[in-house]
């Protein structure tokens, strides 16, 4: 197997742990494995978390499935279900997000074919300009629910557009009163039980840990060693808050060569050799979720020592500069995020390069590469 990705369990275990430290006791933790849990493998995250976390996140019907492979918890499915999903969402256990009059009729009519009464948790569009309802929609939205004999609605939530701005937590705090005042309202209009949720990654380090009043808290690129910011990174890591990275994407060397000079390397000609130039070939490429922005500016690691991408990056392979390494030959390890020897290549500078966010990086790595835990 020449390329995969190592999944720290101990790490993530630490990452969780620090998070719940932020808040109080009482607070249930929804672990956020979306997106195959940014990309880190959802069903080998859930089993490590399985013991620890109150709740599980997942985006849709299919994820929430293939989660049931593996367990049981409690999982909110927070993105969009179809009408003809809803049935077989609730089936599997679901716990649904609402935001829409129609989608509200559709679950209550399969809750009441199915015979049970199920939990929702009600999105609302707190200044986030997302999905949600508006909080002058909110009155039509109770109306609706309380005549639901197979809903019981345990939450209320929103989700913060720009908390990690921490030179200006104005539009958080807009945020906060709008929500507040929508959850005063459902409570004065017979939900008076419900619980609340606002913050993911950010939230939590910026708000939950201070003023927080919620129920419940979503991290997600927080549980995978990421951080939201660099300001927020330099603010907790100096009252020893920590996170440690999660995953390790593992390559192997396919072929070692030495090119001459004025030799060409890739596609469309964006690198020419100006000495001999001995080269090692990398077997990922962006399929895999390499990506193409790093032809000529990423760097790997083999032997302990970075090593420059040269040429542009193909679907299926790339080239490094290896001149400087005495020794290397096929099937040297190579890593392409992660740690080796004294060296670190981050998410976050790899997404610095290619001008994106670092979450973005893990989440694209193909969910064909097998994920082993550590």
């Amino acid at each position: 197997m020449l390329s995969y990705i190592e999944i720290s369990k101990e790490n993530l275990l630490h990452n969780f742990a620090a998070l719940k430290s932020l808040v109080r006791p009482e607070v249930k933790i929804i672990s956020v494995i979306k997106a195959n849990a940014y990309g880190h493998g959802q069903n080998e995250v859930a089993q490590i978390l399985e013991e620890v976390t109150d709740y599980f996140q997942v985006d849709d019907l299919q994820e929430l499935k293939l989660l049931r492979e593996v367990s049981q918890k409690p999982t909110l499915v927070l993105g969009y279900v179809a009408n003809d999903e809803i049935a077989e969402a609730l089936s599997f256990g679901g716990t649904l997000c609402v935001y829409a009059e129609k989608q509200i009729f559709e679950i209550e009519k399969n809750a009441n074919k199915l015979g049970k009464i199920v939990d929702v948790h009600v999105k609302i569009d707190a200044r986030l300009g997302r999905q949600g309802v508006l909080p002058e929609n909110a009155e039509t939205i109770v109306e609706i629910l309380k005549k639901c004999q197979h809903i019981r609605v345990q939450a209320v939530y929103c989700h913060f557009a720009n908390i990690e701005d921490t030179a200006d937590f104005s539009h958080a705090q807009k945020q906060i009163e709008v929500f507040e005042q929508v959850v005063a309202f459902f409570r004065k209009n017979g939900f008076e039980n419900i619980k609340t949720h606002m913050s993911a990654s950010s939230g939590v380090m910026v708000y939950e840990n201070i003023q927080g009043k919620s129920g419940f808290i979503r991290p997600g690129l927080s549980l995978y060693g990421m951080w939201p910011c660099e300001e927020l990174k330099k603010k907790l890591e100096s009252v020893d808050f920590s996170l440690k990275p999660v995953m390790k994407w593992v390559s192997h060397i396919a072929q070692v060569k030495t090119l001459p000079v004025g030799h060409s390397i890739g596609y469309g000609l964006t690198f020419m050799t100006s000495r001999p130039t001995k080269i090692a070939i990398i077997p990922q490429g962006y399929s895999d979720g390499y990506d193409r922005g790093l032809s000529n500016k990423g760097e790997v690691l083999i032997g302990g020592s970075r090593c420059q991408v040269l040429g542009r990056v193909a679907m299926n392979m790339f080239v490094v500069d290896v001149s400087h390494l005495e020794t290397v030959s096929a099937e040297d390890e190579v890593v392409l995020l992660g740690r080796q020897g004294k060296e670190t290549i981050s998410a976050e500078e790899i997404a610095e390069k290619i001008e994106t966010i670092n979450y973005e990086i893990t989440t694209r790595i193909s969910p064909l590469l097998k994920r082993i835990v550590c």
